[in-house]
Formats: C-alpha cells, sequence, structure tokens
C-alpha cells in the first residue's frame, strides 16, 4: 500500500511538472500570439484602390481604413500626379497620413512630389536606399575672385538625368512637406484604426546587391518595402517589385504570408512570383498592375500560367482600369469591382521588347513611349521587313495580330 501511495506521489509529480514546464515554455508563444494578432475588425468598411496609373507602367494603391485613415503605396511615373490626386478628391481623402515608398524607380515615385505639393502627408516610409548612381545635391559654392577684365562666365548646372531626377524631386518634397520620416523595419506595423493594420515585412538587411542579383531581376527592386495588410478576416500582400530573391528570403523568416488577394510583384515580371511563393501565400485573388506600353514583357506569360495553376482569380489595371476592394472584414466577404471590362484575355501576356534586369545593364523606367507607329497592319513587302525587321519577324511569330498590337 506504501509503495502504491509513492508511485501515485511520483506520478503527480510528474504530470505537474510536464504542466509547469508547458505554460513557462508556452507564455512566450501565447504572448507573441496576442501581440501579432490584429484587432478585431470595427465591421466598417476598408477600401483599397489600385489605382490605374498606365499606359505606362507604375504602382500606385490607395487604402482607406475603416477609421478614415489614408495610406498611399507609391505613386506611379511623372506626369501621375493627377490621376492620384483625382482618386484622392473622388474618395474624399483630405490627408494621407502614411505614404509609403516602395522602392527608387520612377514608375513608383514619379508623382509622388506632384502629390506632396498638393496633398499633406504626415508620414513617408521607405527603405533608406538611393536608386543606383544618386548622389546628393552639393550645396552652392561661392564664385572665385576674377582678377582679370573678363566677365566670368556663368556654368551651367549639370542637368541629372531623368531616371535619377525624380528622385530628387521626391526627397525635396518629403523635406519641404514637414512629413515625419521613418526608414521601413520588418515587424513595424501601424495601426489604421478600425481594426486594420499594416505589417512591414520587408526588406531585411543585409540589402541585395547587383553582385546578386546575376540570374536575373535588379537590386532596386529586390530591397522592395513588402507590406502586408489586415483587417479581420481579410489579409492582401503589398510586395512592391519584389523580386524572387526577395520571395525566397521571406521564405525563410517566420512571417505570415498566406493572404486573400497578392498584388503581383513587379508588374508580374517573370523575375518575380516564383512557384514556391505561391505556393505558401496561397491568394485566392491576383492583381497585376501594369501599363499597356511598356516595353518588359509585363505581365509574363510564364507567371499568367503560374497563377493559373494555382486556381486564383486574375484582374488587370492595363486591362480593367482601377481595381477596387471593399471588405468588412468578414471571412470571404471581400468584393472586387474593375473600372471597365477586359476587352482580351486577362490570361494572355505580353511580349518583351526590354529585360528589365541589372545583368541586361537596367537601371530604371523611363524610356516609355507610345506604341510603335503603323502596328495595326502586317508588313506588306519586302521594305517593311527592310526598315522593321524586329517587328516583321515578331509579326510573323505571333499567334494574332492583336496581342502584337498591344504589345
Amino acid at each position: 500500500m506504501g509503495r502504491a501511495t509513492k508511485g501515485c506521489g511520483c506520478a503527480v509529480a510528474l504530470v505537474a511538472l510536464v504542466i509547469g514546464a508547458a505554460v513557462y515554455f508556452g507564455k512566450d508563444f501565447a504572448i507573441n500570439w496576442w501581440k501579432t494578432k490584429p484587432p478585431p475588425p470595427s465591421g466598417g468598411e476598408l477600401q483599397v484602390h489600385v489605382l490605374d496609373v498606365g499606359p505606362i507602367n507604375g504602382d500606385s494603391i490607395l487604402i482607406i481604413s475603416p477609421a478614415g485613415k489614408a495610406v498611399l503605396v507609391d505613386a506611379g511615373d511623372a506626369g501621375k500626379g493627377k490621376v492620384i490626386l483625382d482618386a484622392l478628391k473622388r474618395y474624399n481623402v483630405q490627408q494621407l497620413d502614411y505614404f509609403i515608398a516602395t522602392h527608387p524607380h520612377p514608375d513608383h515615385l514619379g508623382a509622388a512630389d506632384e502629390v506632396m505639393k498638393a496633398t499633406k502627408v504626415l508620414n513617408v516610409i521607405d527603405n533608406g536606399l538611393a536608386p543606383p548612381g544618386w548622389e546628393p545635391t552639393a550645396a552652392p559654392t561661392q564664385p572665385a575672385k576674377v582678377l582679370s577684365n573678363k566677365k566670368p562666365v556663368a556654368k551651367k548646372p549639370d542637368k541629372k538625368p531623368s531616371i535619377i531626377r525624380f528622385y530628387e524631386e521626391y526627397k525635396e518634397a518629403v523635406s519641404q512637406g514637414g512629413a515625419h520620416y521613418e526608414k521601413a523595419e520588418p515587424g513595424k506595423k501601424f495601426d489604421l484604426g478600425g481594426g486594420a493594420l499594416l505589417t512591414i515585412l520587408a526588406p531585411s538587411q543585409p540589402f541585395f546587391t547587383k553582385e546578386q542579383m546575376k540570374t536575373g531581376g535588379n537590386e532596386p527592386n529586390a530591397n522592395s518595402v513588402v507590406a502586408r495588410l489586415d483587417y479581420g478576416d481579410f489579409s492582401m500582400l503589398l510586395p512592391g517589385d519584389a523580386e524572387q530573391q526577395t520571395e525566397h528570403r521571406m521564405l525563410t523568416k517566420d512571417l505570415n504570408l498566406q493572404t486573400d488577394i497578392l498584388k503581383v510583384s513587379h508588374h508580374s515580371s517573370k523575375y518575380a512570383t516564383a512557384t514556391d511563393f505561391l505556393e505558401r501565400v496561397k491568394p485566392a485573388v491576383a492583381i497585376v498592375s501594369c501599363g499597356e506600353w511598356n516595353r518588359y514583357g509585363h505581365p509574363a506569360q510564364v507567371v499568367l500560367d503560374r497563377l493559373k495553376a494555382a486556381g486564383v482569380k486574375l484582374y488587370r489595371t492595363d486591362l480593367q482600369g482601377e481595381i477596387t476592394i471593399t471588405t468588412r472584414g468578414k471571412e470571404n466577404d471581400y468584393r472586387i469591382a474593375t473600372a471597365k471590362e477586359a476587352k482580351r484575355d486577362v490570361w494572355e501576356g505580353r511580349l518583351p521588347q526590354k529585360d528589365d534586369s541589372t545583368r541586361a545593364g537596367f537601371i530604371a523606367y523611363g524610356d516609355f513611349g507610345p506604341p510603335p507607329k503603323n502596328v495595326n497592319r502586317q508588313p506588306r513587302d519586302r521594305e517593311d521587313q527592310r526598315t522593321c525587321p524586329a517587328n516583321f519577324q515578331r509579326a510573323n511569330t505571333l499567334r494574332n495580330w492583336q496581342l502584337w498590337r498591344n504589345v
């Protein structure tokens, strides 16, 4: 009887030890889960507007929280400020609580100065990196004393290339606007009110370098700010122009990547949206923001094929204009509306005329223009073949002329 009682006491002690250990080691997990758990939705409406900043390439995404806070992620290319400002007026946005610049390329920051000069911006967030080749403008120096009778000739200031000037204008607008600036830090959360939460997932250091982009893509894109938007049961991933190198790095980290809606990275470039990344994200909907006139083959057919194989619903700004998502944070209650109906198959990609990778000498966007002239007809004779051999060859390899016209 004594042995049985003693054995029972040992068993009770063992159970107590196991429970105590579970509580001790589990408390950190529980605390972390509670900290990362999004706040409950207020029931108000969250709006996400993927703006149409085409026909050149570009991104600009307007988020309006249930509490009325507004976030603008990127600002399209130069000259697209009017499109963005019109959207702010249309949705009664009086000020931007946050402007997030995902990376320093003109198709994402070109119109930032136009927006900041016309709209109050409270906070600006970017990755802290300048475009390749950019140097701060030097302070003006005092002219040297002239000892001769000759009148000094004023030296004209050097004009910076357009692919760099946009960044100078962006930095100047941030400084003059008086917005609070901060560098994007992975794990940082921004409470948008009403239960909406924005979390920074990338970039993480060390930043990607040119040497790491030999397999494709380019370093400004790879170092894009990646953000996740949560509201109740709704979620959306906003990866800027993150490349496959960025995706693979995120896959190695303990990040919540599964989401309802994926804004397809890098305008659906062939250098992003890898299969293993899609398998982790598991989006139900994919949205491609690209321009009809882009020369980089966006969206790439190989990426569209991956998305189709993943069973997602696809939307494209180049074919459907502005794309609006609304939700009250309940499971699968989000609605998607487009500004217009697509006049061609959304699953049909474009053919590239240029390669947007570091290995091809790519620096930044900025050489967009209208489609080539006379592309609505077939090359009629040898004169067409002689004067435009590339187009002649392309025309004879496409399934139909409509695709060529829309490259």
